[in-house]
């Protein structure tokens, strides 16, 4: 099994920073791309940033230039710099890996952490 840990979260205020780690364990041959979800009170879950093992990366509209993901592959963790945090960025923050687990069959498994709390007072 693979698990995904992250770590990271809190309250902080409007402009303030903060920097999410999620890290995967368990049996893992390698991993292709990792990311970071997020779901604010009575909405859908969304995507926020995505980053291949290659280190190309796709962000929303809504934080690109604020936020930056980045990934260490000997440690199988992605990372997620929040910079200038506004309120509308208060949310659970979901890390997601998409693993390969043997080498066959080749299946991809994407798994999820458990979440993390984001909260930013205005």
């Amino acid at each position: 099994q693979v698990q995904l840990v992250e770590s990271g979260g809190g309250l902080v205020q409007a402009g303030e920073s903060l920097r999410l780690g999620c890290a995967a364990s368990g049996r893992i041959l390698t991993i292709n791309d990792m990311g970071w979800y997020r779901q604010a009170p009575g909405k859908q879950r969304e995507l926020v940033a995505t980053i291949t093992s290659g280190g190309s990366t796709n962000y929303a509209d809504s934080v690109k230039v604020r936020f930056t993901i980045s990934r260490d592959n000997d440690k199988n963790t992605v990372y997620l710099q929040m910079n200038s945090l506004r309120p509308e960025d208060t949310a659970v923050y979901y890390c997601n890996a998409d693993v390969r687990r043997q080498l066959y069959p080749r299946t991809i498994t994407r798994y999820w952490g458990q979440g993390t709390q984001v909260t930013v007072s205005s």
